[in-house]
């Protein structure tokens, strides 16, 4: 059955007014009439089967038959920390991380970031939402303004931070240790640890990190990565690490 995303608030007194973009697309390429059934998530994890009331381009109503619990997210809390790419690149690395579950997307602004600024935040959040939707996921991640790398990292209060600092791994194509001595060193028992922490995972642009922003990320408790001999592309490196983490500690494996 087809689904589609609301804001958590659209649910008013058993009915839920969808306009817009959405409408649109519900009406003219899904093609939805009076009387259709429409599952309906609000990207905190509630699930919705509705029965629509009405519907043209403008707006579609559908009324709420029936709530129920459905939930798809990894038992991981990933914050992919991904240095700005250039392009489609950055579009590309939401568009899968997405898909691959993470929670969070930080865009950040290193020495190396050939990207400065950015006004695509808008546009990244609808890529999360439409990728959301066609994984099956329950919840939206939360896409983030674009911040400098160093204030990101030593801003009090910006991060979550546990006994000895953060946990996770910053990936560097120069040095550092295996993933599996990674996981090793910041889970030396199974999956819990993680359920209720987020696990940073920290992706540097075209270039990669200096050698000054790994030593500033080892201070702050984390753990320097390689992914191998090969030297990866940035949107490469960060699809991997992602997947490879969801293998070794979430639910790809």
């Amino acid at each position: 059955m087809p689904r589609i995303f609301i804001p958590p608030t659209a649910v008013k007194e058993g009915r839920v007014s969808i306009t817009g973009e959405k409408a649109r697309y519900l009406t003219s390429v899904l093609r939805f009439k009076k009387g259709d059934e429409l599952i309906v998530f609000d990207g905190e994890g509630n699930c919705f089967r509705t029965k629509i009331l009405k519907a043209d381009r403008r707006e579609v109503t559908v009324e709420v038959l029936e709530k129920f619990p459905y939930d798809t997210e990894s038992p991981l809390s990933i914050i992919l920390v991904q240095g700005l790419l250039k392009g489609e690149k950055m579009d590309l690395v939401i568009q899968k991380a997405t898909e691959l579950g993470v929670k969070e997307i930080q865009p950040v602004i290193t020495e190396r970031s050939q990207v400065r600024e950015t006004r695509k935040v808008t546009r990244w959040r609808k890529i999360a939402e439409e990728a959301s939707r066609q994984a099956g996921r329950t919840k939206v991640p939360v896409i983030h303004e674009a911040l400098v790398f160093k204030n990101f990292l030593t801003e009090p209060g910006k991060l979550k931070r546990g006994q000895g600092g953060l946990k996770g791994f910053i990936f560097w194509e120069e040095g550092g240790v295996s993933l599996k001595e990674a996981v090793q060193k910041i889970s030396p028992s199974p999956l819990p640890s993680f359920t209720h922490s987020p696990l940073y995972l920290l992706i540097g642009p075209e270039g990669g990190f200096t050698g000054d922003e790994i030593a500033l990320a080892e201070t702050e408790g984390l753990i320097v990565v390689s992914l191998g001999k090969r030297i990866l592309r940035a949107e490469t490196a960060s699809l991997s690490a992602v997947a490879l983490v969801q293998f070794l500690l979430g639910d790809l494996g």
